[in-house]
């Protein structure tokens, strides 16, 4: 196989992070009640996007440990969609931005959303994506020098 298609179907050696999109209505304390639920079943936040709408929120989160909170969320009755991100380590902090964004670009690949981690793992800037195609992304991503984080990395 050429090294070059070696590349675009690397997979990451850990489990892949998950972000957790639910809805919540647009009412004082929704998000607060969340988190605090989390907490309350030892379950950190990691990462966090809000958009809000005028009847409800859709909230983003990366978490600590996906498995509790997909049975959590089921036993709570809180409908969630989940998919999958691709969390690149700026080490360079925001300084690095402009590469990362310009090497996807370069691949074609379609960033959907992205926002960064409210942890610091080893004490690097880290920023989640969501994009149309996570293995294209961590292998460009991976050839330019980022290192790619899976939720083992960022659970820590």
């Amino acid at each position: 196989m050429p090294e070059a298609a070696s590349r675009t179907t690397e997979k990451l050696e850990g489990p892949r992070v998950q972000q957790f999109s639910i809805f919540l209505k647009n009412k004082v304390g929704a998000l607060l009640d969340v988190v605090k639920m989390l907490n309350e079943h030892a379950v950190d936040v990691l990462a966090l996007n809000v958009q809000d709408s005028a009847d409800a929120a859709i909230v983003r989160i990366v978490v600590s440990d996906p498995e509790a909170v997909t049975d959590l969320f089921a036993a709570q009755d809180i409908p969630c969609s989940i998919c999958y991100l691709v969390v690149s380590e700026l080490k360079e902090g925001a300084s690095q931005l402009g590469k990362l964004l310009t090497a996807l670009l370069m691949a074609e690949v379609n960033i959907h959303g992205c926002y960064s981690l409210l942890t610091r793992p080893s004490g690097n800037t880290a920023l989640a994506l969501h994009v149309e195609d996570n293995e294209c992304a961590t292998a460009v991503l991976r050839s330019h020098g980022f290192r790619i984080l899976d939720q083992t990395d960022i659970s820590r």
